[in-house]
């Protein structure tokens, strides 16, 4: 179908009705349908399983977290010798990430 056609279609004055009996068989469906489909019920199970697995992460981020700062501490040593380039870095830094960001605006921004 073209485009011309389409038009056409669309232009026309005729009348466009449904096939007859259609109101009826919808109707009929509609009334059927509460027959068909047993109302769903509240997944519990699911619901428990997620509230304890959430139960077990806050108590183990409770029990782990005065371990944690000695963790990092020892994770972020080898960084130490970085102490006197603070500044620097963080500039160097805020470019890349403003670079990264201005090249993802413009490919975001090509594709819409």
């Amino acid at each position: 179908m073209t485009p011309e056609d389409i038009d056409r279609i669309l232009s026309s004055d005729d009348m466009l009705e449904p096939a007859s009996g259609f109101a009826s068989d919808v109707m009929d469906r509609v009334r059927c349908q509460p027959d068909e489909s047993p109302q769903q019920r509240f997944p519990w199970l699911r619901f428990a399983f997620g509230l304890i697995g959430c139960l077990i992460v806050a108590v183990s981020g409770t029990v782990l977290a005065p371990r944690l700062e000695q963790f990092l501490m020892g994770l972020f040593a080898p960084l130490a010798s970085l102490r006197g380039f603070g500044p620097e870095l963080g500039y160097a830094i805020a470019a890349a990430i403003l670079s990264f960001g201005f090249i993802a605006y413009q490919r975001l921004r090509l594709t819409t």
